[in-house]
């Protein structure tokens, strides 16, 4: 049953969002920077964990032979052996504020790491639409190929009909049939097509097959119209910068080189510990009496508590170095975000000059296939009527499907620039 129910679904139509849904969820990169986020989170973690006391454990076990200095300050042979067990602790009372300093950069990380991301998804969702709305296109291709071949044969038939009343030659049949052989050969160069984008598109979301993969048609009437009016690229970009992933995972680290600076001229502050531990030993010598193992432990048990100032007067400038390097990142760095919103800059640009053209396009191949459509009622009139030759009718036909071809082509930019856009600003990228 469940194969069965694995095959309908197969088998049905895939919207836009279910594509960049399943997409989202099985790319390889995407799952790579989830495992990444993952890792910063244990970063972060651990930054916050080092302001914990630690607590250590040892035993050791010494076997001396030969001679040895004894306790009457002469040298004897003899064998020893003593046995020692130790339990430690340290807390960290001032740091210099490294460990504050440190938490706040790891997550700091943390949310860049998150945005990096997000930027992933958004590469994602940008490649599917694109390669949706490649399928669209060539469906549509498809249809209007198809409709050529329809036209095509019906003239066969008119014309062999025509030719068996002696109103046809031979000669126009022949050429008539050819043309019928081309438009089935762009048929299937038009099929081949949406098999390879559907095949492209099955690549990107990782199924395994394409086989049963299809994809949503949209409606004619959820279309966008053309001569639709589009913000400045400075009004998008403002609406980007707030919320693109790759400016907000930059800003971050600019905000985490800040800190790295803090960081290092904690090295330049004193730092406190206090630390604790217990311990007891047991020995023992050839030929000299001893109390037992427990009780010697039970005798030498021992416990112990202090303080740890440590305060650095000069270390070879290796502080005064770290200061001037992590001064050098935060530089580097905010040169790194200038460079990244000036490509978003750049792309919205090029995305508005697109989305306008496309427009432009889009109005001008709608005009041009009315005009088309007509042209070609009117030849279609005057052949029926004997007024005008098969050639005559041919190349009509074929501007009139060049001017679908070229208004489905417009359409579909016209489309997936607008959706662009608006993915620019945030909104979302969607049909």
């Amino acid at each position: 049953m469940l194969l069965c129910s694995a095959a309908a679904s197969a088998q049905k139509p895939w919207s836009l969002q279910q594509c960049i849904d399943y997409a989202v969820e099985h790319n390889l990169q995407i799952r790579q920077s989830v495992v990444n986020s993952y890792k910063q989170e244990l970063s972060v973690n651990t930054a916050k964990n080092s302001r914990l006391p630690d607590l250590n454990a040892s035993a050791s076990e010494n076997l001396s032979f030969g001679r040895g200095l004894t306790a009457e300050n002469t040298y004897t042979n003899r064998n020893t052996s003593s046995t020692s067990f130790s339990l430690g602790t340290s807390v960290p009372l001032f740091t210099g504020y490294r460990i504050p300093r440190t938490l706040e950069l790891e997550k700091l990380n943390l949310q860049a790491v998150n945005e990096d991301l997000e930027k992933a998804k958004n590469d994602v969702r940008v490649n599917v639409a694109q390669a949706y709305v490649q399928i669209l296109y060539n469906m549509e291709l498809l249809d209007v190929a198809r409709r050529q071949v329809s036209i095509d044969s019906m003239q066969v038939v008119r014309l062999n009909t025509m030719k068996n009343n002696g109103k046809a030659s031979g000669v126009e049949v022949a050429q008539q049939e050819a043309t019928l052989s081309q438009s089935r050969l762009t048929v299937t160069q038009a099929a081949n097509d949406m098999r390879l984008s559907l095949l492209s598109l099955s690549q990107l979301l990782e199924l395994p097959s394409p086989e049963g993969f299809n994809i949503e048609r949209i409606a004619a009437d959820k279309l966008p119209t053309p001569s639709m009016s589009f913000p400045s690229p400075d009004v998008i970009y403002q609406e980007a910068v707030a919320v693109k992933p790759e400016i907000l995972a930059e800003q971050y680290r600019l905000e985490g080189a800040e800190k790295s600076i803090d960081i290092a001229k904690s090295a330049s502050l004193p730092s406190l510990m206090f630390q604790a531990g217990l311990g007891s030993n047991y020995y023992k010598a050839s030929g000299m009496p001893s109390d037992g193992f427990f009780k010697q432990l039970k005798n030498n048990f021992s416990q112990y508590l202090g303080l740890s100032l440590q305060v650095p007067i000069f270390n070879r400038y290796e502080t005064r170095n770290n200061i001037k390097t992590a001064q050098l990142n935060k530089e580097l760095q905010q040169l790194m975000l200038d460079n990244t919103k000036k490509t978003l800059y750049k792309e919205i640009q090029q995305a508005y000059y697109n989305a306008v053209t496309a427009d432009a396009k889009y109005k001008s191949s709608v005009e041009a296939c009315r005009s088309q459509e007509e042209a070609f009622r009117l030849i279609t009139a005057k052949y029926e009527n004997g007024k005008a030759n098969i050639t005559e009718f041919n190349e009509t036909k074929n501007n009139l499907m060049k001017a679908q071809s070229d208004l489905v082509r417009a359409k579909y930019e016209h489309m997936y620039q607008n959706a662009l856009l608006n993915f620019y600003r945030g909104k979302g990228i969607a049909f």
